[in-house]
């Protein structure tokens, strides 16, 4: 018999019907009489209860049947009698696939911490919660890809090996096949990468923008959605060393065109959760965030509210507010300022001409000489969830923005050339996607919406 998902079941449930489902023990309960065994494949939240007559298998079967086992179950469709589910299968054939050593497997029938979740991310898949929080994360992936492709974007593939850094913050992890334990030197003692695998010094990328202005630059729409890496010893919640960016770059964009593509962005993917993982946000909103659903809801329903920095500034400095970080004009804003000025409007914020001082060298300069075409988008208590601007498209001060930061002018030839040839207004944003799933899930930790975190001095799985 041809298997089904427990998902398709409980969509067109057809009571009567013989059926074949396979998955995992949750619970099993029961006595001499009946025996019910809760079974979950992962297609959904819900678990189909199995009813199984103990009188119709050996005992020695049975016993192997506990939580955490692996069956495959044959049997009758019928209506529930009872109301936590509205069918349920009458068995009539069990097999037991692998067991599990009912005093020894972690996820027992009881309350546990996401901490402790995190030392078995090996297993942790299986409980409810992680169950809904990758569920909704694959729904937000093929969101985007179904967002850009049905507004003519081509997906392209960035290197996640760069000799370039695009941020200039030179957190990065290095690339090598050299000899740790027998590095070879030049002549002047610094380490020879020319006997390196590339003959050049490389690391992992920390965003695929720079290479996304060239495809942009030639076929007009485009977006990367891929792997990132920043070696930053942070240990927040909101900070992981390996994460997965989501940059569109688009040719004869402004900053006007960018905050517009972004915000029909965000209210489309958000949406999109609504509509295809509502089981999934209503468990997590029942278990960790009473207002998750209404958050959500609201971030579709209102337009984001759009300031310039200064503006921000002015705002928070007349607050009456005590933050632990002084507000000046020129600092970076920190979460506690992002979320009061959310606050403040009840509604996202998009901010734009940020102090050139504190940006990337590739974002357009404005006529005051001050600042940028910088654009931040903040969502309620995530922060800032996007990060973008205009591009500078001017040969000049692109090429003297980069020396006044002292930046490798040599490993940036290509980059500067687009600029000589053919060059157009452009403008692209960064959206982290942990982030995002961070903010939909209602989740605390960013490490609990990625299956394998790797933050400082962890790497395992």
């Amino acid at each position: 018999m041809k298997r089904k998902l427990i998902r398709e079941i409980f969509t067109s449930p057809e009571t009567g019907s013989d059926v074949n489902i396979k998955g995992w023990v949750r619970t099993r309960r029961g006595n001499k009489n009946v025996q019910f065994i809760a079974l979950n494949d992962g297609s959904t939240i819900h678990n189909m209860q199995c009813v199984v007559n103990p009188n119709d298998f050996s005992e020695d079967l049975l016993k192997l049947i506990t939580t955490g086992s692996a069956l495959s179950v044959n049997g009758t469709l019928t209506e529930s009698k009872g109301q936590e589910q509205p069918v349920e299968i009458q068995v009539k054939e069990l097999e037991v696939y692998g067991t599990a050593d009912a005093d020894k497997y972690p996820l027992q029938k009881k309350g546990h911490t996401l901490e402790f979740l995190r030392e078995i991310a090996h297993l942790r898949p299986r409980t409810n919660t992680f169950g809904a929080v990758f569920r909704i994360r694959h729904a937000l992936a093929f969101a985007i890809h179904k967002f850009f492709n049905d507004r003519n974007f081509y997906y392209i593939h960035t290197p996640i090996i760069t000799a370039s850094d695009a941020e200039g913050a030179g957190e990065m992890f290095h690339v090598t096949t050299l000899d740790l334990h027998n590095v070879p030197r030049t002549p002047e003692g610094k380490v020879d990468f020319k006997k390196d695998f590339f003959e050049r010094e490389t690391n992992l990328t920390v965003s695929g923008q720079l290479e996304g202005e060239l495809a942009a630059l030639a076929l007009g729409l485009i977006y990367t959605f891929g792997p990132t890496f920043r070696a930053e010893n942070s240990n927040t919640p909101r900070h992981l060393a390996e994460f997965w960016m989501i940059e569109p770059e688009m040719a004869f964009y402004d900053i006007h065109d960018n905050m517009d593509l972004a915000e029909e962005m965000l209210k489309y993917l958000v949406k999109y959760a609504l509509d295809n993982c509502m089981d999934d946000l209503q468990f997590l909103n029942k278990m960790y965030d009473k207002e998750l659903i209404d958050r959500l809801q609201s971030v579709v329903a209102v337009p984001f509210k759009r300031i310039t920095y200064t503006e921000g500034i002015e705002l928070l400095q007349h607050s009456g507010e005590k933050f632990e970080f002084p507000v000046t004009w020129g600092t970076d804003l920190q979460k506690e300022h992002e979320n009061w000025l959310v606050a403040h409007f009840n509604a996202p914020v998009i901010i734009t001409d940020y102090p050139k001082d504190i940006k990337a060298f590739y974002m357009k300069q404005n006529n005051d000489g001050k600042t940028v075409r910088a654009m931040d988008i903040l969502f309620p208590w995530i922060g800032e969830i996007i990060g973008g601007s205009q591009r500078e498209e001017n040969y000049d001060k692109l090429l003297n923005r980069i020396r006044e930061m002292k930046m490798p002018e040599d490993g940036l030839w290509w980059y500067l050339e687009t600029r000589k040839y053919g060059t157009v207004p452009h403008a692209g944003f960064g959206l982290g996607f942990e982030r995002l799933v961070l903010f939909v899930t209602g989740m605390t930790n960013i490490r609990d919406v990625i299956p394998f975190p790797r933050t400082p001095g962890n790497a395992e799985f």
